[in-house]
């Protein structure tokens, strides 16, 4: 054996094996930004939010896998579950106490789909943006935004 083959092997013994993009995996619920094709945050997940979004997500994509958050309650889980089980995806709960992760809920393939936009806007943000006040600086001199 070479000697780089010895340290590559040792380093494994002792720090496990290499992994790729693991601060990514462990944001994404254990799978990569790329096979992601939704992804809903705890708070949208606590409110009950984007079940439509996920529902239509299931029906386009058959072969996708459910991945819920482990540190949050699984009350929450209740409507999503019955949605993937009435799609006959099967779904799983990530529990990982060191991956800090905002996300309660990921839809994801075995394979990149590059998709861009996978996050749901909440419904309170897309009013706050039409409904967003002039600042100070512009309502004293006149000035718009």
């Amino acid at each position: 054996m070479k000697k780089n083959d010895v340290d590559d092997y040792l380093q494994e013994g002792i720090y496990g094996s290499r992994e790729i993009n693991p601060s990514e995996r462990k944001l994404f619920l254990g799978t990569f930004r790329e096979r992601v094709v939704l992804a809903l945050t705890k708070a949208q997940v606590m409110q009950g939010q984007g079940k439509t979004e996920v529902e239509q997500l299931m029906r386009e994509n058959p072969k996708s896998r459910l991945l819920l958050n482990g540190n949050v309650s699984i009350r929450f889980f209740k409507p999503y579950k019955k949605l993937a089980s009435k799609h006959n995806i099967r779904y799983t709960s990530v529990k990982n106490r060191d991956a800090k992760s905002d996300y309660g809920i990921v839809l994801t393939l075995d394979y990149a789909v590059d998709k861009e936009d996978i996050f749901i806007v909440e419904k309170n943000k897309k009013e706050d943006i039409k409904k967003k006040k002039p600042s100070l600086i512009s309502r004293l001199f006149g000035k718009s935004d």
